[in-house]
């Protein structure tokens, strides 16, 4: 008698069970949540103890400079789109930068400067007016040799601006002596890093206290060339094809006015806004030659690599594709 009241007490209890779970299961479907098709996980970056910029190891494990690091290479690491969009158009933009570079005795690495100053966008435009892929000022474009007016604004052509840029970084380095100063110095000016310098009683930008950009400013530099050095690494997947394509072109010397570019691009098999994209420093719709004897070189594109060929892919860096 005794096991059979534990033998009725134990099926009470799934009799219990049962009945729970029958009524659960039959619950309105809406009331229950739907799971999501995809789940993610966020891992934070563990920063390094010491990267390589400009040719130098720099020290990471002071609890100032780990956390600065660490909170540059987590933004480009998870700030997916607006990162996969500067390693594809730096195969379209570093074959260029980086012999201009290399010719005039500046470290490679300044190439990711230009990728902080304007995303690698040829047409941008900050809110103070720098202008370009080196993001250069109007008065700092002219002291380096830039012709900027209403018609023609060298800021924009891509060679000649990093032309400007290098003479402008070899000033700084006459003055510094130091890749990194200089570095600070482009986002700062050399007059505030200079001053700053000396008030504060340092040797090296990266233990001055400054402006939220510039203090930032070294560390994206670290930590974008560090994620171009190994994409896969930090979860971004590109194949060759994904990687935007240097368009070949051919040199027209104009040494006469052109009174409709219009017109003119017509003349070569292009429409106006492909000539501007190719040559984004003309800025107005006419080329008026203002000075006898003064001559432009137009890049024209080559019509067959105008499209998209599958069999012409190039890839600049094997880093960036897997």
């Amino acid at each position: 008698m005794k096991y059979l009241n534990y033998i009725l007490l134990l099926m009470s209890f799934g009799l219990i069970i049962f009945l729970s779970l029958f009524l659960s299961s039959n619950k309105d479907v809406e009331s229950i949540p739907e799971k999501p098709l995809l789940t993610a996980t966020t891992g934070s970056v563990i920063p390094p103890d010491q990267v390589e910029l400009f040719g130098t190891k720099i020290d990471l494990r002071r609890f100032d400079m780990r956390e600065r690091y660490d909170r540059e290479i987590n933004s480009f690491a998870y700030f997916h789109s607006t990162t996969m969009m500067y390693i594809k158009r730096a195969n379209k933009y570093f074959p260029i930068i980086e012999p201009i570079l290399k010719a005039n005795g500046i470290p490679d690495d300044f190439k990711y400067l230009a990728v902080i100053e304007s995303n690698l966008d040829i047409r941008s435009v900050s809110p103070a007016k720098a202008v370009g892929i080196w993001q250069l000022m109007t008065v700092t474009g002219r002291e380096n040799g830039l012709e900027i007016n209403d018609q023609i604004d060298e800021r924009y052509h891509l060679e000649k601006a990093t032309e400007a840029a290098c003479r402008y970084l070899k000033t700084a380095y006459s003055r510094y002596g130091d890749w990194f100063n200089v570095a600070a110095s482009y986002n700062a000016g050399m007059a505030r890093i200079s001053s700053e310098l000396k008030n504060q009683m340092v040797s090296s930008s990266f233990d001055l206290l400054l402006v939220e950009e510039t203090s930032r400013y070294l560390f994206r530099i670290m930590a974008i060339k560090e994620l171009f050095s190994n994409p896969y690494k930090y979860g971004f997947v590109l194949k060759p094809e994904n990687l935007y394509q240097p368009v070949s072109t051919n040199k027209v010397e104009i040494s006469q006015d052109i009174p409709d570019l219009a017109e003119f691009a017509q003349s070569y098999g292009l429409n106006y806004r492909q000539l501007k994209e190719f040559n984004p420093w003309l800025r107005d719709r006419k080329l008026k030659i203002s000075t006898s004897g003064k001559k432009y070189i137009l890049d024209i594109p080559e019509k067959k690599d105008l499209f998209y060929d599958r069999s012409k892919i190039k890839v600049h860096d094997n880093a960036w594709v897997s």
